[in-house]
């Protein structure tokens, strides 16, 4: 990738001398801050602004790093066949009409993935905006000149696009207004070749990058794209479009990209701590305050002080911060002492803080220096969210002493803005150079606090590369028979968990009545019993299961009753009833971009009901597995209701680890479901189980 982003030479195919045409930007955008050979090729001119142009790639006297072309898709096509003659294995296409436009676009691009194979070369596109370099003023793209005229800012975040006009919308939006500073922008259009894993490899490595964030369609190789995520020291954005079902039909109209299933990708990128956005606002603004605000790691729950100038908007920031899950900070008695030296008698301070009082009876300023630095040092806040109301006509106060105190303690500040518009930007811009994020809703200003501490508790707890495999399957150990395929029946199912090492409950297989009998007084009553026949998947609507058999003659009669029902096909399984306090679903999936995924949630009749399922990428570690189990929003009933015992966590976090390695040790597996998995005395047991195979 390294050639792509510092080339020492670049050509441009189909550079021109019309101001309004896009290889014109190239070239304009290119001259702006590239120091390299520049080597326009367009056989209509023989210079363009005093460089010499060339009528063709192979009449570029030199050696070429990058190439970038922007000609029709058919021309492009040629055109990348004469790079690979030329010796040129960088090639960027900015061109649109490829496999976006229907058959004829794709084939077009599958011949440049075979001109690719057999060249050894890299291609960057099609059909994207290119990238541009703000700290090393580098424009690689026709993007408009004002862009880069408005005054691009240097910053600390770098974004992966898929779509190039939202690249562009990105870069004006916060050239315009001022919001943050940019490293890279990368347009990656088709990924026909350069993808977001490649950019994302080389922008965690990027000494100018502290923070990435992506807006993607699609994420093919969903497996190397987490492996890339685990191992990031930075924070990396995720805004994933396409995850609904309509949403999923325009990512395939728009840049020919496949979308997965959303509750996969979010699950997948929240088990390597990446936070996922829900709207492009809402993704720069995440950007920019893990950029902006970096410490040592923060308590799971941030417990926040609130400095105000109103009583209600303290209100509103407290349902916030309670909505977040993160808490209100009980400020300490030393703190309390602090601010009443500055507040009226008869309003005892409190948190939130109502500094109106106070500043009408000392003035901004010292109040201001007195709040912050009670709250800086108070040992039961983690960070403070400072609102500011700026009237026109009146100097906003200057916060960079007080910044410099609670960033001493290692405090964060978060700040939340409304008033006059043109004094407001000015102290925006100012504030944010003080490494102060500050936004124009309140609602956000907590959103984004709370995907810091989010972030925070991440990096402190998770061991990204250590314990990612508890155990290692062999494939020959699954007793699964070539010829098998489809749905195996319950009994074929657990007989694999149980090698896997996943608890099973006990069971035989009976073919008599009296072998039913014999095996419940075996196994101990009550018993349950279920007639299986091959490809069945649901045993209770066909009123193939009986549970609560309390006799060796009740057994007998509903085996006989069951096998009514099965007639010739099928057999019955006779299994130990299990007393649980809870009932858990969990599960496998192979998903066509992360490959085999993990799911856990509620069970029983409630899996369907509420809902709450949480998925992970195999292969889990321990740890991850936990964290898997913490998503759940119905957690707190794993740690005992209603004087159950809880649940063993690290022996249910193990079954959904074994369950991934599963999983991986067979790609003919396409599903496991695991329903119930039941919690008897705090441990789980597999009670009923399905694995549906591949038909090859």
């Amino acid at each position: 990738m390294e050639r792509f982003f510092n080339p020492n030479s670049i050509a441009i195919v189909g550079a021109s001398a019309n101001p309004l045409k896009g290889g014109y930007r190239i070239l304009k955008n290119i001259l702006t801050g590239f120091k390299g050979d520049l080597y326009p090729v367009n056989p209509r001119y023989a210079d363009i602004d005093g460089l010499t142009c060339y009528p063709s790639i192979d009449a570029i006297p030199g050696p070429v790093d990058l190439a970038i072309i922007f000609v029709p898709a058919l021309a492009a096509v040629q055109a990348v066949t004469d790079c690979a003659a030329k010796g040129i294995l960088r090639v960027m296409i900015q061109s649109a009409g490829f496999a976006e436009t229907g058959d004829q676009g794709k084939a077009l691009q599958a011949t440049l993935l075979k001109v690719k194979k057999e060249s050894g070369m890299r291609i960057w596109g099609p059909n994207c905006m290119g990238f541009v370099d703000a700290v090393n003023k580098k424009v690689f793209s026709f993007a408009l000149s004002s862009i880069w005229e408005d005054g691009l800012l240097p910053g600390k975040v770098s974004l992966i696009v898929q779509s190039g006009m939202l690249s562009a919308g990105f870069l004006i939006d916060t050239v315009t207004h001022g919001t943050m500073g940019i490293s890279k922008a990368c347009s990656i259009g088709n990924k026909a070749d350069v993808d977001e894993c490649d950019l994302l490899e080389y922008l965690i490595d990027d000494p100018d990058t502290e923070v990435i964030g992506t807006y993607l369609e699609s994420i093919p190789d969903g497996q190397r794209f987490i492996a890339a995520c685990r191992r990031s020291p930075k924070p990396i954005v995720v805004l994933k479009g396409g995850k609904s079902e309509k949403g999923a039909e325009a990512a395939m109209s728009h840049t020919a990209s496949l979308a997965g299933n959303g509750a996969i990708v979010s699950g997948a990128l929240a088990q390597v701590g990446v936070i996922e956005a829900e709207d492009f606002k809402q993704m720069m603004d995440l950007c920019r305050t893990l950029a902006m605000e970096k410490g040592q790691p923060a308590p799971r729950n941030g417990k926040i002080a609130v400095l105000t100038f109103s009583g209600g908007a303290g209100i509103v920031s407290a349902d916030f911060i309670d909505a977040r899950e993160l808490e209100t900070a009980a400020l300490s008695r030393e703190t309390i002492q602090e601010l009443q030296t500055v507040f009226p008698d008869w309003m005892p301070p409190s948190n939130p803080v109502d500094l109106w009082p106070a500043i009408e009876k000392n003035g901004f300023g010292k109040v201001y220096r007195t709040a912050f630095g009670a709250v800086s040092k108070d040992p039961n806040v983690d960070a403070i969210l400072y609102h500011v109301f700026i009237p026109g006509g009146q100097k906003p106060i200057d916060l960079t002493r007080m910044a410099a105190m609670a960033h001493q303690e290692g405090k964060p500040i978060f700040c939340w803005m409304l008033g006059h518009r043109d004094t407001a930007h000015a102290f925006q811009a100012h504030t944010q150079r003080l490494g102060i994020p500050v936004f124009r809703e309140l609602h956000r200003a907590v959103e984004c606090m709370a995907a810091y501490f989010q972030y925070q508790s991440f990096a402190a707890s998770i061991s990204r590369d250590s314990d990612l495999s508890l155990s290692n399957i062999p494939e020959n150990n699954l007793l699964i028979s070539p010829a098998e395929s489809g749905v195996l029946d319950e009994h074929c199912a657990k007989k694999i968990l149980t090698r896997a090492g996943i608890p099973t409950v006990t069971e035989a297989v009976a073919a008599t009545p009296g072998e039913a009998a014999d095996q419940g007084s075996t196994m101990g009553f009550p018993i349950v019993m279920k007639g299986l026949s091959p490809g069945q998947v649901h045993k209770t609507e066909e009123n193939l299961v009986r549970l609560h058999i309390h006799s060796a003659n009740q057994a007998r009669t509903e085996f006989q009753s069951l096998k009514s029902i099965l007639g010739e096909e099928g057999y019955i399984l006779v299994q130990k009833q299990v007393q649980g306090e809870l009932e858990l679903i969990v599960g496998l999936i192979r998903d066509s971009q992360f490959g085999p995924c993990v799911m856990c949630g509620l069970g029983g009749i409630m899996a369907e009901a509420l809902n709450d399922t949480a998925f992970a990428v195999a292969p889990l570690s321990m740890n991850e597995a936990l964290a898997l189990i913490d998503r759940l929003e119905t957690r707190k009933l794993l740690d005992g209701f209603r004087g159950n015992p809880p649940v063993d966590k690290n022996a249910f976090a193990e079954v959904l680890v074994r369950l991934g390695e599963l999983g991986r040790a067979n790609p003919r597996i396409q599903e496991i479901d695991i329903n119930p998995l039941i919690i008897s005395n705090g441990r789980p047991i597999a009670v009923d189980a399905t694995i549906i195979l591949d038909n090859d």
